[in-house]
């Protein structure tokens, strides 16, 4: 019943100016199909943070083997619809129902469950494979139980503490952020380019 969000909210994307400027001039963004996004597969954003969204493409035009060459940041008008949101304790009997669903299919077919791993020593560079079949078999169950009444989900949307600690003896890291996956392109209703704040007005 309240799994619809109401009103627009802001995303910004991180990522090479050329796929920046493809896809103001008319174009869209292409999901993300790894196996190990932190919320499934779909169109990635930081919600209302443009900042943590031009320090990801930067960390990422560090990696030899990123697409990200010139660092960009891509704002969007996002209508959420129905979304799976996981800072809502709506949301756990669907993450129940998607790890039971995946182990029944694990067990079936006699392949290992995926894990979550971390990338070298880096506790926040998690390959999240587990978490993103979970979410993956939530789609997919509620896909082929169509006559369920369950609506596919639009969007999900999570919460993630991540980095070190705000200031000596915190429990606010300073890279916390909150993390939009658009499973749904017609969510997203227009894309912009970030301004810079005029500073002769207060921003309302």
């Amino acid at each position: 019943m309240y799994s619809k969000k109401t009103g627009l909210v802001l995303g910004f994307h991180g990522c090479d100016e050329t796929t920046c400027n493809r896809v103001i001039n008319g174009g869209n963004l292409k999901p993300s199909k790894n196996d190990y996004d932190w919320l499934g597969n779909g169109m990635y954003f930081w919600e209302t943070d443009p900042i943590r969204a031009m320090e990801w493409a930067e960390q990422a035009a560090k990696r030899p083997s990123s697409s990200v060459k010139n660092p960009a940041v891509i704002g969007a008008v996002i209508d959420l619809g129905n979304c799976l949101d996981l800072t809502n304790r709506k949301s756990q009997p669907f993450l129940r129902l998607g790890y039971e669903k995946l182990q029944e299919y694990c067990l079936k077919n006699g392949v290992e469950m995926p894990r979550n791993d971390n990338v070298g020593n880096n506790k926040d560079e998690l390959l999240r494979r587990l978490d993103c079949a979970v979410i993956q078999m939530i789609h997919a169950t509620i896909q082929l139980e169509q006559n369920s009444g369950i609506m596919p989900f639009d969007s999900v949307r999570g919460m993630f503490v991540e980095g070190g600690p705000a200031y000596k003896g915190a429990g606010i890291m300073e890279k916390t952020h909150t993390q939009l996956c658009i499973v749904n392109p017609n969510c997203i209703k227009g894309y912009f380019l970030p301004r810079e704040q005029d500073n002769a007005y207060a921003i309302p």
